[in-house]
This record gives structure tokens, C-alpha cells and sequence, in this order.
């Protein structure tokens, strides 16, 4: 594994922008990661072009990025450019058990962690460093440890805004580490093309070409004026912005969830009631799942279609107690699934959700009378089944009724996407 460390220091003329220990925001972002995870999982797969994807290619390792693939495409075009490619179906339940191991170790560095996307987030970690040392310090130590306990290669960009930290975690690619010290932000950003900035798509980047602008320094010394005639006051006012590395965004940990829900994509094909009611068996699965593993019971339940015509509908009741059991959460969801069965019958359903809410914690837990705690046995036997799919991946043990509808078992992750 080569590490490669890029550090810009402030130029003598430049305007600090306060101490080089200032940089302690971090963008970490997982490498190639749905394919880095296919080619962890099947050793024959290093060091090959990787396309995840089935029709469209929805991530490629760095061989198959060589040959000029990007994401999405479409698996012909990508095949025209790489003949030699490796195709595999997607594996949404390996990228999720991956991206919560990498967060884990985020979080055992800082609670500071804002999660942007399954494979990257910004981390705060000025309020580590006596714990751990400088910030670029603590990003050696996190792509160590993510590496030897997850399997998978991860570039860190480090500055005093989330915005060039980003930047900067682009630079590192592939495997690396970009320190951006205060005072050098400017060094680093100016002389970048335009297109390395957040607002820049291919229309904005046209627009600046045609007026002679190609660098970020060469934008932000236009006048204020001069731009937003070309692009419009509130898109000029904020690309001059972070032209300069004004971004006040702090890092900010999410708020515990107000609910735990999953969905799936069901296809055009009209699906019958019976199909509908085995989509949403293995949706229970995996949401009570969730609930077990954040300690929360759900006193609301909630079904979500996506109707043929495109209308989107919900259906919600309340359990007697408190629940994070599979089969509690089966009953309430197949009564209302049974409530929607007209209205699915005559419009058919291209999407298929459910969700628990008004969530309290699992303990302590006001029983009611005769005072016995509801579900013991069946809890020991969700548990059993956690503890099997966490260590040995979801496939291990699984309801009957998915294994013989293939075509329904790959339709039921959730729609996830690598950036």
C-alpha cells in the first residue's frame, strides 16, 4: 500500500487564515467502494476491471476507470471501452454491512461524524488531537485501521472547511492523504479548474470557458457584478464564495432517528398482492433488524406504496405495545397491506415501503398486565437470526418464500448509489 501525502504550505505573500493546526476537518471517502468490496470479497478479482451493475453500471474499480469508464453507464458502452471487464451483480447488503463497519471506526475517533453517502463523510477532529495527535496524524491512523479491519482502501483529505477538505480528499485519490494547512488554502485552491467547485456542471463550465475562465483564482478574481450577469446572483454569490474558502458549514452528527424504515423498488411489471406481500416479509426483516440493533421499540407502523400511476400512498397504524419483534411487525403490516389490496388491484404498485416510528427506548419498558414481557421466545429467536446474517451476511438464513422468487430477492435493497 503506497501512502502519498500532499501538503501545500502557506506562501510567504498569502493572507493566513490561522494556524497550519487549524485543519482539522477531515473528508474521508471510501476508494472505487462498491467495487473495492467485490474485490475484497473474491481475491480472483484484484487487480482486474470491476463494473458493478446489470444493465447499468452503477461503480468500477480504478483498472476498469482507466479505460475511461465512468458511473452510471450502460454495461454495453462500458464493455465497448473495457472488453476485458469483470461484470457483477450489485450486493447491497455487503456495501451496508461495509459502510457501518468504516463508520464505526470513524466514530471511534470522533462523535463529530456527518455521514454524506454510503462510502464518505466529514469528520471534526480538532477535538481529538490530544487523544490521537494531528489531524494528519489521525487520518494515517483511520486509513490503517479501515484497511486492516474492513478490508478496504480509503483517501482523506484534511482543511479548515468542509468544502476543501473535499476538494482536497479528490487530490488523494487513490489511497492517499491531502493536508490543506491553514494559510495554504488558497495556494491549493486557486490554481485548480473551475470544474473542482460545487456548482460547476457542464453548462456553468461552458459559460466561464467562453469568458476566458478556466482556474478557480481566475473566478474569484472577477468581479462580483461581472458574474452574476453571466450566471446569476445567487449561483455567482456562491462560487465566489468558496472560490475564496469561505464555507461556515460546520460538521454536524446527525440526530438520532425519529424513524427506521426501508423500502424497495418493485419494476413496471404489475405485481399481485401475494408478490407484494412477500416484498414486504423480507422489508420487516430487515427494519426490525434495525430497530433491534439501535435499541429502539416502534409503537407506529407505517406501509408506503408507489402506485402505478405514480401517486404515492400510506397507511399507518399503532401496535398495543411497543415492538422491535418480526412477527408483531408482520401482523401490523400485512393488515395493511390487506387495507391497500383494492386500490393495488386496480392501479398496481411500482414501490413498496414501510417504516416504524414514535420510537422509545427498549429498556426500561412499562409492562402491562399480567406483568410478563411479550415475546421472549421469539425475540431469542431474531436475535439468533441477527447474530447469523451479521457474521455470515444476510444470504445465510433467510424466509422460504424469498429464496423461490429470485427475480423479488434481488428487487429488495434499498436504492443506493456511489458517488
Amino acid at each position: 500500500m503506497c501512502e502519498r501525502v500532499f501538503v501545500n504550505r502557506p506562501a510567504a505573500d498569502e493572507t493566513p487564515g490561522g494556524e497550519v493546526g487549524d485543519a482539522g476537518i477531515l473528508h474521508a471517502d471510501l476508494d472505487a467502494f462498491f467495487a473495492s468490496v467485490e474485490q475484497r470479497d473474491d481475491p480472483s478479482l484484484h487487480g482486474r476491471p470491476v463494473l458493478v451493475g446489470g444493465g447499468v453500471i452503477v461503480a468500477a474499480s480504478y483498472e476498469a476507470k482507466a479505460f475511461g469508464i465512468k458511473t452510471p453507464t450502460n454495461e454495453r458502452a462500458a464493455r465497448r471501452l473495457c472488453p476485458n471487464a469483470v461484470v457483477v451483480s450489485p450486493r447491497f447488503d455487503a456495501y451496508l454491512e461495509a459502510s457501518r463497519a468504516v463508520f464505526a471506526c470513524f466514530r471511534n475517533v470522533t462523535p463529530f461524524v456527518e455521514g454524506i453517502s454510503i462510502d464518505e463523510a466529514f469528520l471534526d477532529v480538532r477535538g481529538a488531537r490530544r487523544l490521537f495527535g494531528t489531524p494528519e496524524a489521525i487520518a494515517a491512523q483511520l486509513r490503517t485501521t479501515v484497511r486492516a479491519d474492513v478490508g478496504l482502501p480509503v483517501s482523506i483529505g484534511i482543511a479548515t472547511t468542509k468544502f476543501l477538505a473535499k476538494v482536497a480528499s479528490v487530490s488523494a485519490k487513490p489511497d492517499g492523504i491531502c493536508l490543506v494547512p491553514a494559510g495554504g488554502e488558497l495556494g491549493f485552491l486557486h490554481p485548480l479548474p473551475v470544474e473542482r467547485l460545487w456548482g460547476v456542471g457542464p453548462k456553468t463550465s461552458e459559460r466561464l470557458h467562453s469568458m476566458g475562465i478556466a482556474t478557480v483564482g481566475e473566478m474569484a478574481n472577477i468581479p462580483d457584478r461581472v458574474l452574476a450577469a453571466a450566471l446569476g446572483r445567487a449561483h455567482a454569490a456562491h462560487l465566489h464564495a468558496i472560490a475564496w474558502n469561505r464555507d461556515p458549514r460546520r460538521v454536524r452528527a446527525p440526530a438520532r432517528r425519529r424513524s427506521i424504515g426501508s423500502q424497495s423498488a418493485l419494476g413496471r411489471p404489475r405485481r399481485d398482492v401475494e408478490e407484494l406481500d412477500t416484498a414486504l416479509l423480507a422489508i420487516v426483516d430487515r427494519v426490525a433488524r434495525r430497530l433491534r440493533a439501535d435499541e429502539r421499540l416502534a409503537r407506529t407502523i407505517t406501509l408506503r406504496l408507489r402506485l402505478g400511476d405514480s401517486e404515492r400512498i400510506s397507511r399507518a397504524l399503532s401496535v398495543d405495545m411497543p415492538t422491535d419483534l418480526n412477527e408483531p411487525i408482520v401482523v401490523a403490516a400485512r393488515e395493511l397491506l390487506a387495507k391497500a389490496a383494492p386500490i393495488i388491484e386496480e392501479r398496481g404498485a411500482t414501490l413498496i415501503g414501510l417504516a416504524c416510528s414514535n420510537l422509545v427506548p427498549r429498556d426500561p419498558l412499562q409492562l402491562t398486565l399480567p406483568f410478563a414481557r411479550p415475546g421472549r421466545a421469539n425475540r431469542a429467536l431474531d436475535l439468533a437470526v441477527d447474530d447469523l446474517q451479521s457474521r455470515f451476511g444476510n444470504a445465510v438464513i433467510t424466509r422460504a418464500s424469498l429464496v423461490n422468487d429470485s427475480r423479488l430477492r434481488h428487487s429488495f435493497a434499498e436504492p443506493l448509489y456511489e458517488s
